[in-house]
């Protein structure tokens, strides 16, 4: 079964200038392969949180951005030779390929997963228009790692029934429409969803 470990929980706060802000880091562990989902810009507790779980920076085979926000990419600098993902692209050094796509007979749809892993990477544009999520099947369901389909500000209440989940306001959102898909699709695939920003929550 994949082992997946939220590291860091996704902090926003509004401070004078702008916001504190780190996004949400998860450790996924599938088939071998280690995978880091949004390594944030807090490098103290990035590096801190892999030691408690005995990993190295050079152990990690695959990162994987659900956008481009710095607040969640910005430590991608401490992984020089690492392959990274966004939600079509996988990149090593400067070269960049397409993910391959499996026909799954059942659904008559593609899917996309990180390589040599059960880990699916769905899109879930909106609050970006890069914006992908990734599915994990664990022993506690289905789990979705959301990036900023959902955050929340420090301190602020996670109303967590559906009509208040689909139809929160974000402020960076870049498309309205898609960003009410992408959240209605999340919320019909998964068990559990890490937001961006704040707690994880069981659908």
């Amino acid at each position: 079964m994949t082992e997946l470990k939220l590291l860091i929980q996704g902090y926003a706060s509004l401070i004078k200038t702008g916001y504190r802000a780190s996004g949400a880091t998860v450790l996924v562990r599938d088939n071998g392969k280690i995978i880091l989902v949004d390594p944030g810009c807090n490098e103290a507790r990035l590096l801190s949180s892999l030691r408690k779980e005995k990993v190295k920076p050079q152990d990690i085979d695959y990162i994987f951005l659900t956008h481009f926000h710095l607040d969640h990419i910005l430590n991608i600098r401490l992984f020089p030779k690492t392959t990274i993902l966004d939600v079509d692209t996988i990149y090593k050094g400067d070269r960049g390929v397409l993910y391959g796509t499996s026909t799954v007979a059942s659904a008559k749809v593609d899917k996309k997963f990180v390589p040599h892993t059960k880990v699916e990477v769905v899109p879930t544009p909106g609050h970006a228009h890069e914006h992908g999520s990734l599915i994990v099947q664990t022993e506690k369901g289905q789990v979705a790692i959301a990036g900023d389909v959902f955050w929340w500000e420090d301190g602020e209440k996670q109303k967590l029934d559906y009509k208040s989940l689909v139809n929160k306001p974000d402020p960076f959102v870049k498309n309205k429409t898609q960003l009410i898909a992408s959240r209605k699709l999340l919320l019909k695939s998964a068990d559990w969803i890490i937001p961006g920003h704040g707690e994880m929550f069981k659908v």
